[in-house]
């Protein structure tokens, strides 16, 4: 086994006396980054490889205020010369930007999380040798091949990264840690010339042990593609819709827009205002909780160092809390809640609290409804909520699912979704940082021909 290269090292020390360099050229706050990190992808199509990268890297990013004047400055030189001279720059930088009254580091938190006990580094993924990880890949894609029923492939792949972060500031706070990534997906289609059909699968995790197998990745994107063979058009009408797992992680990333701090301040959302109010049914808890062991979105403090926490956003249908960096809270008056990503707003694990309800169950529950399977293009305006995609489902009636559909659009608007939905699944399961169950909508419109 070779040596462990994310142990901590010598970073958190490197960061620590480049704050204090930029504090003695002038800086009235600084805060400097820094990652170390190395990723491995491989692409694969019948049986051969189309696309393989390993790199290794290490940078940092700074963030210089002086006189609520803020400027930003990034390396992958990392010698102290060049990053000294960088800091220099940027604090005779910050002279040219206007000043912001709500510019600055975050407030130092008496809270520190133990990056031990969310479990998210895992040694076994910077262990994998490469000829393993082509291998799931190209079985992947074999498995899938091997169903005659699937006419082409659009590839297979694995992809794995491995980083550790380093963040000091002017502030007090000094803090690192180690994280892991995997992912193993494969890309199919089915049918003739006149009638292809395509959908994929794919399973992300922290560790590797948790990825699902090859086995299972391929039967799940085979069932995905052949079951929307032979689709039929569909009359324009206002049914149920049910949102399979990843549609409602779709919705929740539209709802995450809507009530990002940023959005927030900026007069972008339709819920700017609704701060306090019922914006949803009884049954609908979102939260955002970046404490999850083993999840993708878990960390122990986010890119300014406030703490990872819990932060109930809608709490059975009333909307609590926006979520806030240190600007996006100075500029609103609300506290942060540690969702700081870059210049920006984040998610971590942002989800649907589960249901009673098993999937099949709300099929059952369906006279004559759409099951929601994918959707194309954007159509989401976070200014006035408004729904209007591109989509592909399977149609249900007396509680089965009879056929596939293609060719139709489904248009509403989400304050209204939120307000209908009727039922939640309790398959949850966190592929990526914004998750959620299966859900039934009252009503939708759907347009087709």
């Amino acid at each position: 086994m070779r040596p462990d290269p994310f142990a901590p090292g010598d970073d958190l020390a490197l960061a620590e006396r480049l704050v204090r360099f930029g504090r003695s050229c002038g800086a009235d706050e600084i805060e400097v980054g820094i990652g170390e990190g190395e990723e491995f992808s491989v692409d694969v199509r019948m049986g051969q490889i189309e696309n393989l990268v390993e790199a290794g890297s290490r940078y940092a990013g700074i963030r210089v205020i002086k006189d609520k004047r803020t400027a930003f400055a990034s390396s992958s030189d990392m010698s102290e010369e060049a990053l000294e001279r960088l800091i220099r720059n940027a604090v005779k930088r910050a002279g040219l930007s206007q000043p912001d009254p709500f510019a600055g580091l975050a407030d130092l938190s008496p809270i520190r999380i133990d990056p031990d006990a969310l479990d998210i580094f895992d040694p076994e993924v910077i262990e994998l040798e490469a000829k393993t990880k082509i291998r799931l890949a190209l079985e992947t894609e074999r498995i899938a091949l091997a169903d005659k029923r699937i006419s082409n492939s659009h590839g297979a792949g694995f992809s794995s990264h491995a980083a550790r972060t380093y963040l000091a500031a002017s502030n007090g706070f000094a803090g690192t840690y180690a994280k892991t990534f995997c992912g193993l997906g494969v890309g199919l289609q089915a049918g003739e010339t006149d009638d292809l059909v395509e959908d994929d699968w794919h399973s992300s995790r922290i560790h590797f042990r948790d990825l699902e197998s090859p086995e299972q990745i391929a039967r799940t994107a085979v069932e995905r593609t052949v079951r929307q063979l032979n689709p039929r058009k569909l009359g324009t009408r206002r049914v149920p819709v049910i949102f399979e797992p990843q549609m409602t992680g779709s919705l929740l990333g539209f709802l995450f827009g809507c009530i990002s701090g940023t959005a927030v301040y900026q007069r972008s959302t339709f819920l700017a205002d609704r701060l306090g109010q019922k914006i949803g049914r009884d049954e609908l808890t979102v939260i955002d909780d970046g404490l999850m062991p083993r999840r993708v979105g878990t960390g122990p403090f986010d890119s300014e160092g406030i703490p990872a926490q819990r932060t109930v956003v809608v709490d059975h249908g009333v909307l609590k809390r926006f979520l806030c960096n240190t600007y996006a809270s100075r500029k609103l008056g609300l506290p942060v809640t540690g969702n700081a990503d870059g210049g920006g707003v984040g998610p971590n694990n942002f989800f649907l609290e589960p249901g009673p309800h098993d999937p099949a169950a709300i099929i059952r529950s369906c006279d004559r409804a759409l099951l929601l399977i994918r959707t194309l293009g954007h159509g989401l305006n976070a200014v006035t909520g408004d729904i209007s995609r591109g989509a592909f489902g399977l149609w249900i009636e007396n509680g089965e699912i009879v056929y596939p559909v293609s060719e139709i659009t489904i248009a509403g608007n989400l304050g209204d979704v939120l307000q209908s939905v009727e039922m939640i699944g309790s398959d949850l399961d966190f592929r990526s940082s914004i998750a959620g169950p299966t859900i039934k909508v009252a009503e939708m419109l759907v347009a087709g021909s």
